[in-house]
């Protein structure tokens, strides 16, 4: 095998624990002794062994002079687990093989600077941009201080999300719905706005038929309207953090103190300022953020060019009407020239509707700088 097999290896056994580390990165490592595979390992949940550290375990005495193919540049400092670079040093590799350096500021060269001053053959960027993308939301959050943002929605094929009278169950089938729930298994939380909540009383949970992880709940809710008897302040499955103005109902915020499921931010600004409520989910660790809104949240995120991609589901039905309401709302643009501009990256269909998946044409060119 090649440098770049090992490394796919690598890099599809970091993808495997997609929605479990948050917020680490994601990370695959392979052990690679006379041309034999000794030991595997990959980052499943934060403050366990790095992927570097379980490889390692599995391959024992084989490490010596062995090789060792790692998705990101191991780590060099003492945080909730050693420095991966020191564990690598003892165990008397001869080489070191990494798809990318990590930007992050405690690591950025020094793992890789750790090993060469060891003695150690060190190779860096092998598979480098598949890389990235497999950990584009830990290196998004890096470079912006925020969580990366996925909008997802579907419609019919001319356009609508319900029909006049918001009637919307369900607008794919069976197949797309549960494409969703694979999603919400991997993003860390979901957001949604007050008038989704009070049209559709969503659980917001992850429902995959072996089981999944329940994303964080986040509620928009600009003067707290929302009633205390709602499903998903009373099912135990998840935490909701509901997001405020300033001038909310601060009597009922009061009684909804005592729900230990429920946590209520109430912004300084009379508005909620998306920039706010998503620099805050951030520094809670959440890197990933999957927007289940109407048209109303849908065009704040597009207004406050807060979309880093887009999940498009395409059913073959005609709804037609001019009230049905589509993806997004708001007044919208006056001329074409102002259109807000994504990429196409993929097309997949689903049963009998169509995914199509977007992603902001700057992202592209960001991706090439880290």
């Amino acid at each position: 095998m090649t440098n770049q097999e090992y490394m796919k290896l690598a890099l599809q056994v970091a993808e495997a624990a997609r929605g479990q580390t948050s917020p680490n990165p994601l990370v695959g490592a392979v052990v690679v002794k006379d041309s034999m595979i000794v030991g595997i390992g990959a980052h499943l949940k934060s403050g366990d062994a790095h992927a570097e550290v379980q490889a390692i375990r599995m391959a024992g005495e084989k490490c010596q002079d062995a090789t060792i193919y790692v998705t990101l540049e191991p780590c060099s400092h003492y945080g909730k687990t050693p420095p991966c670079a020191d564990l690598i040093v003892q165990s008397g590799f001869k080489k070191v093989v990494i798809a990318t350096l990590d930007p992050h500021p405690k690591v950025a060269g020094n793992g890789v600077r750790k090993l060469t001053q060891s003695g150690i053959e060190v190779v860096v960027g092998v598979l480098e941009e598949e890389a990235k993308t497999v950990n584009r939301w830990f290196f998004h959050g890096l470079r912006k201080k925020r969580p990366f943002v996925t909008l997802k929605f579907a419609t019919t094929i001319d356009g609508k999300i319900a029909t006049e009278i918001n009637d919307s169950k369900w607008v794919t089938g069976e197949a797309a719905r549960l494409d969703v729930h694979r999603y919400r298994h991997q993003y860390d939380a979901i957001l949604v706005g007050i008038h989704t909540v009070q049209a559709d009383h969503p659980s917001l949970t992850t429902r995959l038929p072996n089981g999944g992880i329940h994303p964080l709940r986040v509620v928009l809710d600009t003067t707290l309207k929302i009633n205390e008897q709602e499903p998903m302040l009373h099912d135990q499955q998840t935490k909701v953090v509901i997001f405020t103005g300033a001038n909310y109902d601060k009597s009922k915020k009061q009684q909804m103190l005592s729900n230990p499921q429920v946590e209520i931010i109430s912004l300084t600004t009379e508005k909620i300022i998306l920039q706010d409520v998503l620099a805050m989910l951030y520094e809670r660790g959440v890197l990933s953020l999957f927007v289940e809104g109407g048209a109303t949240v849908n065009n704040s995120f597009l207004q406050e060019q807060l979309i880093d991609e887009i999940i498009h589901y395409i059913a073959p039905k005609i709804i037609g009407g001019a009230k049905a309401p589509s993806a997004f709302g708001g007044e919208g643009i006056k001329k074409m020239i102002d259109a807000k501009m994504f990429t196409l990256q993929s097309t997949e269909q689903i049963g009998e509707d169509l995914k199509l998946v977007y992603k902001r044409k700057e992202d592209e060119m960001c991706l090439q700088e880290l």
